[in-house]
């Protein structure tokens, strides 16, 4: 009995040998290949602008090239699901935003957003502003919500697609305000922002990176902000709470995952990669200068945040009873 446990002893500490083993020479040998960054959402927006920040970092670093596959459609869940059936080895990475976390409290998706999945990194996280056309008459919060009332359900918000941070930004500023405005989404917040600024529709909730420019030219006016604090880009702007509707605050964060059973080494890897980039002084004032907060957290720490996120938007869906097919 001795001699079997024994045995028993010496293959159990052969086999943990073989998977740290293992678990080393993946990580060493990737990656091996260049590596497919999915980002669901068409080109044009703040999505994009991530994954090329990320993916030419990874490339200088390993000296594989990271391609941007930009995968529109389906309010992300094309490219989402793409990522779900691709090979767990490190070499197709997603570019997930807020929207995976809510996407599944509103309508169904063909993949799980929590099992399917292996939460690698966050980048960063923005506040949410709204927008106008320059033809809209109103130039605050309150005349928004008195032209909304006034003239119900004939104001459109574009929103970067159904389900999305955008989306929910319109219709919790409907419930929180009181007033009915008609949603208008998009594949992307580029096709979003070329129709807001042909008068085709009147606001849009965005994250700075994607307005700046265009409120500083004069090609849109800029209302308020979500959050605590003003953008440094735009110091004149006031937050909702300055603005007199302290209850609206939404904000979109930007993350990597990789398809669930990637090799953890790999994960890590990837996610100290990330974070090294996120700690440089150059990154992190591109990051601000957009609008952007940066934001590290652990692959543990990034997987609570999505299952906690999930709660808390399940409950703003339910009360405003949002629904897509």
């Amino acid at each position: 009995m001795a001699e079997q446990h024994s045995r028993t002893v010496t293959l159990l500490a052969a086999l943990l040998a073989l998977a740290f083993a293992g678990a080393a020479i993946a990580q060493q040998s990737y990656p091996n290949r260049p590596i497919r960054f999915i980002t669901p959402y068409a080109p044009g927006g703040s999505t994009s602008y991530m994954a090329r920040l990320v993916g030419q970092h990874l490339t200088e670093r390993w000296g594989q090239n990271v391609i941007v596959d930009n995968r529109p459609g389906g309010n992300t869940i094309i490219g989402i699901e793409t990522l779900a059936r691709s090979a767990p080895d490190g070499h197709t990475i997603v570019l997930a935003t807020t929207t995976h976390a809510i996407l599944s409290s509103i309508t169904k998706t063909p993949y799980d957003p929590v099992r399917d999945f292996a939460p690698v990194a966050t980048i960063g996280v923005a506040p949410q502003v709204l927008v106008l056309h320059p033809a809209v008459p109103a130039n605050t919060v309150q005349e928004v919500i008195a032209l909304a009332k006034a003239k119900p359900g004939q104001l459109n918000f574009a929103s970067s697609g159904a389900g999305g941070p955008t989306h929910l930004s319109g219709e919790l500023f409907n419930l929180v305000a009181g007033v009915r405005t008609q949603h208008i989404p998009y594949k992307g917040a580029g096709p979003a922002m070329i129709d807001l600024m042909g008068g085709q529709v009147q606001m849009f909730f965005s994250v700075p990176v994607n307005i700046i420019g265009h409120v500083k030219a004069g090609k849109l006016k800029a209302v308020a902000v979500t959050g605590s604090t003003r953008l440094t880009a735009l110091p004149q702007m006031p937050t909702f709470a300055e603005a007199g509707l302290p209850g609206f605050d939404v904000k979109t964060w930007n993350g990597v995952l990789a398809p669930a059973r990637t090799p953890k080494a790999i994960v890590d890897k990837l996610s100290a990669e990330i974070a090294a980039m996120l700690a440089q002084p150059a990154t992190r004032e591109k990051l601000n200068g957009i609008g952007m907060v940066p934001l590290v957290l652990t692959p543990d720490e990034f997987s609570a945040m999505i299952k906690s996120e999930i709660t808390s938007y399940l409950k703003v869906v339910k009360a405003a009873n949002i629904r897509i097919e």
